[in-house]
C-alpha cells in the first residue's frame, strides 16, 4: 500500500531537528551521511550532512529529512504545514507542548468555533505545525 510522508528540508540542520523530532514523537531514527556514500557531496565538509534521515513512531508516523549541500539551491519550506490529528488528547497536548518549545506558536491548542482543539506553530527549526484533536462526536 502506498504512503504519503512528509519530507523537510534544512541546511545544516537535519541531524539536529530529526533528533528533536525523535524526542517529540519518540520512536526510531535512521540516518545516513553524505560521506557514507562516494561522490555524493562536492565538498568533503558536508560528509557528515544527513543525505537521508527516517523517523518512524509508535504511533506510525513517517517523517523524512535531509540536509541540501551548499552545491545545491536551498528555500526554507513555505505554505505548507504539516498536520497531527487524532482523539488522544494527553499525547497531542504532549506533542504540543514539545514542538512549542523554542518556536512561536501563531494559534495556541485551544478550543475553536468547530469543536476538539486546535493549534498553529513553527518550530525551532521553522517548520510549520498544526495540531488538531479531533472534535467530540454527539
Amino acid at each position: 500500500m502506498p504512503s504519503l510522508n512528509p519530507y523537510l528540508s534544512f541546511r545544516d540542520q537535519a541531524r539536529e531537528a530529526m533528533t528533536f523530532y525523535q524526542s517529540v514523537f519518540g520512536g526510531d531514527l535512521d540516518i545516513s551521511t553524505f560521506g557514507q556514500f562516494d561522490g555524493m557531496v562536492q565538498d568533503p565538509a558536508e560528509n557528515d550532512l544527513v543525505m537521508h534521515a527516517q523517523l518512524t513512531s509508535p504511533d506510525g508516523f513517517v517523517l523524512m529529512g535531509s540536509d541540501t549541500p551548499s552545491g545545491m539551491t536551498y528555500e526554507k519550506p513555505a505554505g505548507i504545514s504539516v498536520s497531527v490529528s487524532g482523539d488522544d488528547e494527553a499525547s497531542l497536548q504532549g506533542f504540543w507542548d514539545k514542538l512549542a518549545d523554542g518556536g512561536t506558536v501563531t494559534m495556541p491548542f485551544d478550543t475553536p468555533p468547530w469543536g476538539g482543539r486546535f493549534g498553529m506553530l513553527t518550530d525551532r527549526f521553522g517548520i510549520d505545525w498544526m495540531v488538531a484533536l479531533n472534535a467530540s462526536q454527539p
